[in-house]
């Protein structure tokens, strides 16, 4: 699933031939996603002056000059692609949604599981939706700190590494990154949660804020179906330090093998001698 850094970098994809822009047009080409599109969703975008786009967590917002929300998730495959006026487009027919601006650009959305979501909610009572009334602060935000981190995860039990993958605790992270900004701390994804305070905490929140922000300069990861809108794919995936190196020497002590363990169905992968 795209993580934070691909969530990212479609976004700012989008946004330089959404903002400012009225939407002339929207085609669903089926009634629902994951879940149904909302009743109107269609002619409550139409007409509608898209005034900015911002990301939080996993989801982007379109913000309209209507007080509406666009709220749009990714899924497992969904992906963006922008035609500009009189391009060729290549038709798909996994192509769900396509959405024409006052400019003649088309937004054409395509997604192969059909995991993603397309929703409305009312601007001004976002922070309420069910989607983020319990989502933990951005990563990348100036709220998020050692202290604050050290007082999300008190008490907490569970291995750090499976505590960072819950949106309640910080907002946006996956598997990916939560594997390498664990390694870049030294922190054993095994260690339990609540240990990873005061010293801890401050070496991981700037390798999270680190990672993010080199996977975003990066275009993100393709791993399997991710790629930007302009069709190229994100390329951090070359930059891994221990993500998918199981068996591979660890690039800093040279010491140990890059390990892999299953934490909750999900693979990690860490240094056994540089985590702790």
């Amino acid at each position: 699933m795209p993580e934070l850094p691909e969530v990212e970098t479609v976004m700012r994809g989008l946004a330089p031939h959404l903002e400012g822009r009225r939407i002339a047009r929207v085609q669903l080409n089926r009634k629902d996603l994951r879940v149904p599109f909302p009743r109107g969703f269609a002619r409550a975008l139409e007409g509608a002056r898209v005034e900015r786009l911002r990301r939080r967590a996993k989801y982007m917002l379109w913000h309209m000059e209507t007080g509406k929300t666009a709220i749009v998730h990714l899924g497992m495959s969904g992906k963006f692609t922008i035609y500009e006026k009189g391009e060729e487009r290549v038709q798909n027919r996994h192509d769900h949604v396509v959405i024409t601006t006052d400019k003649g650009t088309q937004l054409v959305y395509t997604d192969h599981r059909r995991f993603g979501v397309m929703t409305l909610a009312k601007t001004d009572e976002l922070e309420a939706h069910a989607y983020f009334e319990r989502v933990g602060p951005e990563p990348l935000g100036n709220e998020f700190s050692g202290p604050v981190l050290t007082e999300k995860l008190r008490g907490k039990r569970a291995p750090i590494k499976a505590a960072l993958l819950d949106q309640r605790v910080v907002a946006g992270l996956g598997n990916i990154y939560v594997c390498e900004a664990l390694w870049r701390a030294r922190v054993s994804p095994r260690r339990l949660a609540a240990s990873v305070a005061g010293a801890r905490a401050e070496r991981l929140v700037p390798a999270i804020k680190d990672i993010l922000t080199e996977a975003i300069a990066a275009g993100g990861s393709t791993l399997r179906d991710y790629a930007r809108t302009d069709g190229e794919l994100g390329y951090f995936q070359h930059r891994f330090d221990v993500y998918d190196r199981a068996g591979q020497p660890c690039s800093i002590c040279k010491k140990a093998e890059i390990q892999r363990l299953v934490q909750a169905g999900r693979s990690t992968y860490f240094c056994p001698n540089c985590q702790r």
